[in-house]
């Protein structure tokens, strides 16, 4: 038996007014979603457990079938993995954005105007980062890029309890209510106030200014965390797997998990992404290992920029070029199953991620299961009456029914 999971991040929302009322994976245009939802096991899941953030690193754990409440030590040690960062056992990683403020003075009351820069590039990006770490680190503190405006900080003995917040829930607010506070706080300050003076005449934001382009004119640190240890995959659920992801946040849960991580060319984590080599990449896979779990950030990024349209094609893009592409590889086998399902909502009227259970459908090849004519989406999983209250456990369910 071969097993995928193609997870659609942040593809649940709330019902739209453009859209009269319609959620975009109501709207959207979704013939292999419905496939899998009329033939297979449709449903809800709640994926971040009552206390927790509703982020990716967390929902994504539960996914895979780690219960957060046990393995979560923070995202940004995660994405410290799959960067190659070693961390030591007193070491604090932080999620550094590159970010756009507005100009006020003095920092406490700028604007969160652009929570990626304009997804500012990677080339562009290392050398900011590389200007940060010469002139802000010490032999304590040091900055590592990472891919467009997504970045490290490690800390060595730094605090782990900071109370920080993700700058995607901030667009459009000023950032004082929002500044570090608790353990290190002064510190963290201080390093972002000094970003903004060093970046914000940077000869890299010069350019981009004059190619009107968001600059990316401060550091964000938020996401703390400490070194994580998860059981094996292999171990746990008894299949080798493969993770195919363009964020380090995935990648590191698949390194931590022991699973293989597949690099796409031209993966990026946005609606520019190669959608059909990720599915290639999982049909590849399959020939050497039995599980994949193949990621997409783009609807998610969508919802952050709060670009319905942007959200819509991206949902059809999973759905074509990722769910066709795969459909048609598998359909020569005698044995698969597969699952469809995003982490968390991200409801573009507010821009960032919410808790409320989330929709799936799990579809095994020849089972023809009751429900035909289903689509895929929110209302209709809500009505299926299938309900998996602990997000962690929809693995076992997935593998073994």
């Amino acid at each position: 038996m071969k097993y995928v999971v193609v997870l659609g991040d942040g593809m649940a929302d709330k019902g739209c007014a453009e859209l009269g009322g319609l959620t975009p994976l109501q709207y959207a245009c979704t013939p292999n979603m419905d496939r899998i939802a009329s033939t297979g096991t449709l449903g809800l899941v709640k994926t971040v457990p009552e206390g927790y953030a509703p982020g990716s690193d967390v929902a994504n754990l539960s996914i895979m079938g780690y219960d957060p409440v046990r393995y979560y030590t923070g995202r940004s040690p995660l994405e410290a993995v799959s960067m190659g960062i070693e961390l030591g056992p007193e070491d604090v990683a932080f999620r550094c954005n590159l970010v756009t403020l507005s100009g006020d003075e003095p920092y406490s009351t700028k604007i969160m105007l652009d929570y990626c820069a304009g997804e500012i590039s990677s080339e562009e990006a290392r050398l900011l980062v590389a200007d940060i770490d010469k002139n802000l680190g010490s032999q304590s503190c040091k900055f590592y890029s990472g891919i467009s405006y997504r970045h490290l900080m490690v800390w060595r003995g730094g605090p782990w309890a900071s109370i920080l917040t993700p700058p995607h829930d901030i667009s459009g607010k000023c950032v004082a209510k929002f500044l570090p506070q608790g353990a290190g706080a002064q510190e963290l300050y201080a390093l972002m106030d000094s970003s903004y003076r060093l970046l914000s005449n940077h000869a890299v934001n010069r350019n981009r200014l004059e190619r009107g382009l968001n600059p990316a004119n401060s550091i964000w640190l938020w996401g703390q965390g400490k070194k994580p240890a998860l059981p094996e995959f292999s171990k746990e659920f008894g299949v080798e797997g493969a993770v195919i992801s363009a964020v380090d946040l995935i990648k590191g849960i698949g390194i931590c998990a022991g699973m293989r991580v597949i690099d796409v060319e031209g993966a990026t984590g946005t609606i520019n992404t190669n959608f059909e080599g990720k599915a290639r990449a999982a049909l590849e896979a399959l020939t050497e290992v039995d599980f994949v779990y193949l990621h997409v950030e783009a609807p998610d990024e969508a919802s952050h920029q709060g670009d319905l349209e942007g959200k819509i094609k991206a949902i059809e893009a999973i759905d074509k070029l990722v769910l066709g592409c795969l459909l048609d590889g598998l359909d020569v086998l005698d044995k698969y199953r597969i699952m469809v399902l995003p982490d968390h909502p991200t409801p573009l009227d507010i821009k960032t991620h919410s808790a409320e259970p989330v929709p799936f459908a799990i579809m095994e090849k020849k089972t023809g299961r009751m429900g035909a004519g289903r689509t895929f989406n929110e209302n209709t999983a809500a009505a299926s009456g299938m309900y998996v209250s602990v997000g962690h456990s929809l693995m076992k369910y997935f593998l073994y029914g």
